[in-house]
Parts: structure tokens; sequence; C-alpha cells
């Protein structure tokens, strides 16, 4: 099995278990798909076709305000999931963009072949469910560190949760995530290395 294959193997198998032959009927359905850095692998106004997994590289999610200003909900490296579900399930366009920080390969699976998983392997509705409820929470405790935490905390809890992102992506993008200029950031970042 080629590694991509077993990182995302290994990723459903945290939640159900799968007969080789399963393991094997989920691999033949999913798409390789590779984007170079600053390449976007979603635009708003699309619709999303695949929910993707990153096997190896960094993308960040966002939307855009009226000014133009990025606004970054999620980065997305190695073992973990991307894409717009709402998009994905409703077969409306997106608000997102999804777009390469660094060269990226992601194995996608199509809203067909979705489907058809879940017809031929029941067990991935489980698998699927979770990975949506886990992605909910995260969403929902993101909303309200950002009405209750200050810039600094939200740095600083950014930085313990994900020590493997904070040195793979840029200043600025880390500020439309936090959610403040690029130069507050660099303040707040200079003044968390100094404790």
């Amino acid at each position: 099995m080629e590694q991509s294959h077993k990182l995302i193997i290994d990723n459903v198998s945290r939640f159900i278990d799968l007969t080789e032959l399963e393991k094997q009927k989920y691999i033949s359905l999913l798409t390789a798909v590779k984007v170079r850095k600053k390449e976007f692998l979603l635009q708003a106004g699309e619709i999303t076709k695949y929910e993707y997994f990153i096997t190896k590289g960094c993308l960040k999610v966002y939307t855009l305000d009226e000014a133009g200003v990025p606004h970054i909900s999620m980065f997305a490296i190695e073992d973990y999931w991307t894409g717009d579900m709402a998009s994905f399930i409703t077969r409306e366009p997106s608000r997102y963009f999804i777009k390469a920080t660094e060269d990226s390969e992601l194995l996608g699976i199509s809203r067909v072949n979705y489907d058809l998983l879940f017809q031929e392997i029941p067990k991935f509705e489980r698998f699927y469910r979770m990975l949506y409820q886990r992605s909910l929470i995260s969403y929902i405790r993101r909303s309200n560190h950002g009405i209750s935490l200050t810039a600094e905390e939200r740095y600083i809890e950014f930085k313990n949760k994900y020590p493997k992102i904070i040195n793979r992506i840029t200043q600025k993008d880390l500020a439309g995530y936090i959610g403040i200029t690029p130069e507050f950031m660099s303040k707040i970042i200079s003044k968390v290395n100094r404790m």
C-alpha cells in the first residue's frame, strides 16, 4: 500500500475497523489531487465536488469580507480533512476559498463515490458522522473562543494546540486566523516570546 493510502486508512481506522477488502474498496473510490503553493483547491461560488484528506502539504480555508480582508477558519496539514461540508452535502455554492500555502497532495472522495461508499460499506456512515461531529465541535469552540478570549490568548492557544502548523504559516495568515491585523499579530508574538 502506498504511503498516502496508508495515511488515510490509518486515519479512518481510528474510528472504524475495516477488512482488507473494505480498505481496497475505499482506496479505489479516492482521487489523487495535487495543488501547487498559492493554487486554489476551491473558490467561493463553486460547488464543492470533493471532501479532501491531506497527505502532504498545508492549505488554508477562508472567506473574504466586503473589504477583501481574509478571515481564515482553519489550516489543514497532513492527516487532516478539509473541504466545505455544507456545499458538498447540499450542492450549493461555497462561501469559502481553499488555497495551498505549500505544494500539497490530497485524496478526494466525490459525492457520487461518497454515496456509493455508504451503500457498499455502511460502517463508513459512522466514520463520516464522527468526522463531522468533531468538525462541528471544533467550530463551536473556535466561535466561543473568538468571543471570550483575547487575541493574545487565542494566539497562545493556537500555538499550544497546533505546534505542527505554527511554523508552516505566515504571520499574515496567522493574523487572519486570530482575527487581528498583521501589525498587532507581530506585537503579540514579540510579547509572548519575551514571557
